[in-house]
């Protein structure tokens, strides 16, 4: 993989970027045909993308106007702001979709994401754990949850999500971002928190 692919995939498998994708990738499947109209699936990935990527965006956009913070956030330290921040929008996406009689799915991720960036930050304090990685272990762990807990068998969603993981991190290590250690952590937390959530409750 060259650098300039490993930019890429960096940057469409952002973690901002996510969710969003991984709920397309979700209904798509057509598992939620039955119970969701196309004006919930709307709202959903309204809700979704606003509160995990639009936020998030113009909250480090905001934040790069003070000349101290590091765009790039080279330093693991640099990541905590932009990470309260992302906490608060989730929370507030989980609020949102509460208001709704949505399966609880979409509301159990959002919640669990809010944990999952609690501890993301904390760990940040003191090493550069993979954010992307943590992210796609979320999305993955929610696609495994939804199949064994559903009794759906959606391979190719979860051959897309396995694969998707590796190519991430395989960019991250190539473009120096992140040890094997940070990445393996970073996909352990997002799966561990999640699955366990999404599948229980």
């Amino acid at each position: 993989m060259t650098e300039k692919t490993a930019k890429f995939i960096s940057a469409v498998f952002h973690p901002v970027l996510l969710p969003s994708l991984g709920f397309l990738l979700l209904i798509s499947t057509g598992i939620y045909d039955y119970l969701l109209s196309a004006e919930a699936k709307k709202y959903l990935l309204l809700v979704i993308f606003f509160t995990t990527a639009t936020l998030p965006m113009l909250t480090i956009a905001l934040l790069a106007l003070n000349p101290k913070f590091d765009f790039a956030m080279k330093e693991s330290r640099d990541r905590v702001l932009p990470l309260l921040f992302s906490s608060v929008f989730y929370y507030t996406g989980f609020m949102l979709l509460g208001k709704i009689h949505f399966l609880p799915v979409f509301k159990l991720f959002m919640i669990a994401s809010v944990l999952l960036i609690v501890l993301l930050l904390l760990i940040s304090y003191r090493w550069n754990i993979s954010i992307h990685m943590a992210a796609a272990g979320a999305v993955t762990a929610t696609f495994f949850a939804v199949s064994f807990r559903g009794g759906h068998n959606p391979e190719g969603i979860l051959i897309i999500a396995v694969l998707v993981s590796g190519l991430t991190g395989t960019s991250r290590m190539i473009l120096n971002k992140n040890n094997l250690q940070q990445l393996a952590a970073g996909y352990l937390l997002g799966f561990l928190i999640l699955y366990p959530v999404i599948y229980s409750f």
